[in-house]
């Protein structure tokens, strides 16, 4: 098993990067997530995950461990399969599906192209149990304890923004900063949408 690549950085693409270790290029698949914490610099550092089948030997890269973690949990799940987990981590942040998982919030989950109900229903009951002992979460999840990212989401629903739109750019907010006000996470999240 590979477990990290350190090297060059020969080519970024938001799917996939080419690292150069001692001669050696590999070609790794990435989620926009790890694309987006990716310095510019040449010298790069991915924890990795190498999936073997018949026809070929497939290596997915990731910048923090915590989402190789929740990518190894996710293809655990019946019925999803590598490129789900990875759509999954493009559309959501690993704590954002961690938190969805934890807190069994099926929608949004099924906000992912390409999950249904069904597959969302799974993921959350093969992995909730997993999910709260791993990190030590309650049972209740931080979103619904969230007031300003409530208040912030009816505001911008009013404005005319789709709940789905409205959410990303919350949460994107929330990350940065979880202790900002109503109107700070509505003005942040306005110049994300």
């Amino acid at each position: 098993m590979i477990h990290h690549l350190q090297g060059r950085l020969v080519e970024k693409y938001p799917t996939h990067v080419v690292i150069d270790c001692n001669g050696v290029g590999y070609f790794v698949n990435i989620s926009l997530h790890t694309f987006a914490l990716l310095p510019d610099n040449e010298q790069i550092h991915l924890y990795t995950h190498l999936q073997v089948r018949e026809d070929a030997h497939i290596l997915y890269g990731f910048k923090e461990k915590s989402e190789r973690e929740i990518f190894r949990l996710l293809i655990s799940v019946s019925g999803v399969g590598t490129s789900t987990a990875r759509t999954m981590l493009s559309s959501m942040t690993p704590e954002q599906i961690r938190n969805a998982i934890a807190g069994s919030d099926v929608l949004a989950i099924q906000a992912v192209k390409g999950i249904g109900a069904k597959t969302a229903q799974r993921v959350i009951l093969d992995l909730k149990d997993k999910i709260l002992k791993i990190y030590d979460i309650d049972e209740v999840s931080e979103k619904s304890d969230n007031t300003n990212r409530e208040e912030a989401l009816s505001a911008l629903e009013v404005l005319g923004f789709v709940r789905k739109q409205a959410e990303r750019a919350v949460d994107k907010v929330l990350t940065q900063d979880p202790s900002v006000s109503v109107e700070e996470i509505i003005k942040a999240a306005l110049k994300n949408l």
